[in-house]
């Protein structure tokens, strides 16, 4: 299992892209997949701050992908 910290919705975007690209599937076959447009898909790929929060956690599921939320840590406080 990979763990990635993810800061902003251009990091998230990006690893979507790999998993996504790590299992050689295209934007067209998710596209047919999950439902979602491939437009949307090419926008949360490229970290747009305005995708829907729901959208986002269904391409994640869709491909696999678990998200954890951590608390602060004492470097951030």
């Amino acid at each position: 299992m990979i763990s990635t910290t993810v800061t902003d919705p251009a990091s998230l975007g990006r690893v979507i892209r790999q998993v996504r690209k790590a299992s050689k599937i295209t934007q067209e076959d998710l596209e047919l997949q999950t439902g979602i447009s491939r437009t949307t898909i090419r926008a949360i790929e490229q970290g747009k701050e305005t995708a829907h929060i729901g959208l986002v956690l269904q391409l994640c599921r869709d491909l696999g992908m678990t998200l954890s939320i951590g608390g602060p840590t004492k470097e951030s406080r």
